[in-house]
């Protein structure tokens, strides 16, 4: 949940909710919203604290993580192989 990960963040940075407030421009009590979950930052500030803390917007809102392969020039058996080995893993890894 956002709420957490702000708190998380925030708490583990050693700043309190009055001073993120002020870096961000907004009041004590938006954060403490954000952190009870009473409301959710904007996706301008959403941004603003994943640059603050150095983190991702996934892990901000909780995404998973996906990884991406560039098979761009890539013959087509080989972009077979690729799909059967990564399937083969994800079976293995159950």
């Amino acid at each position: 949940m956002i709420a957490d990960r702000i708190k998380t963040i925030r708490e583990r940075n050693n700043m309190t909710q009055s001073e993120l407030a002020k870096y961000l421009g907004i009041t004590r009590s938006s954060v403490n919203a954000w952190e009870l979950g009473i409301s959710v930052p904007s996706t301008q500030y959403i941004v603003e604290l994943s640059q603050l803390f150095k983190v991702s917007t996934d892990y901000l809102l909780n995404v998973d993580s996906t990884a991406t392969l560039n098979i761009s020039g890539l013959h087509e058996k080989d972009v077979e192989i690729l799909y059967q080995l990564t399937n083969r893993f994800r079976e293995l890894n159950q």
